[in-house]
């Protein structure tokens, strides 16, 4: 028996233990890390983006499916809950902050939600996407499972909608700081505001390893932008949806 056999045969047995899927992921973000590590922090090296590409490319090698993999990792997926209810403590820590630019905040909200699903809705039917695709892309600047709960209410695609979702989150963090550098935007309250808005969990995980300061509002614009995207998407789509027949 060969070596290669032989790991097959021990794959197989692995596969069966639904902690293969936890322990995978786990696994695959911890080496993403160190290479965030070793690239200095840069954007680009992100390791959301790099754990994906681990994950993805173990199981297509190993011809697992998503399903056997999800039963493991399903564990990380119920932690996103309490994950994001521990955002409470740093925005309670900035609350004065957050009444003193209330006006500015509010007006940045509407302002960049209102970017996102104008020109993610126009973009696709300017590019003769269906109407299910168009649908799919609107809230997509929501966190994954409003975005997801929206597509599928108005006969989107929810699985695609994840996609673009986890897609807009890692460009925006990704680009942000190439962004903001260019705008000369230094606050931390604005860089971190406008990071979660455009690139909900995981530009909010982002702002946190910058500063306390700009992980609190990227969390509040992760929060709000959820809200808003909520009841604007769907005042806005069914409309839309008349306009292009």
């Amino acid at each position: 028996m060969n070596r290669l056999d032989r790991f097959n045969e021990v794959w197989v047995y692995l596969a069966a233990s639904p902690l293969l899927g936890l322990t995978m992921t786990l696994a695959a973000y911890l080496v993403a890390l160190q290479i965030y590590r070793r690239c200095r922090y840069h954007p680009a090296a992100n390791p959301v983006l790099i754990a994906i590409v681990i994950v993805v490319s173990i199981l297509a090698l190993t011809n697992t499916s998503y399903k056997t993999y999800f039963e493991g990792a399903q564990f990380v997926h119920f932690m996103l809950g309490p994950a994001t209810v521990a955002l409470a403590l740093p925005l309670f820590r900035q609350w004065s902050n957050f009444r003193r630019s209330a006006l500015p905040l509010l007006l940045g909200l509407a302002a960049g939600s209102l970017t996102a699903i104008v020109t993610a809705v126009g973009i696709a039917w300017w590019l003769g996407a269906s109407r299910e695709i168009i649908v799919s892309l609107a809230p997509k600047s929501a966190t994954t499972p409003i975005a997801m709960a929206i597509a599928e209410r108005f006969g989107g695609l929810p699985s695609l909608t994840a996609v673009m979702v986890i897609c807009t989150g890692i460009l925006g963090a990704i680009s942000a700081k190439f962004i903001l550098n260019a705008l000369r935007i230094k606050s931390h309250a604005v860089r971190g505001f406008a990071l979660g808005v455009a690139s909900h969990g995981i530009g909010t995980a982002r702002a946190l390893q910058v500063s306390a300061e700009m992980g609190a509002f990227a969390g509040l614009g992760m929060g709000l932008n959820g809200i808003f995207t909520a009841v604007l998407v769907p005042a806005m789509l069914p409309v839309f949806l008349r306009y292009i027949g």
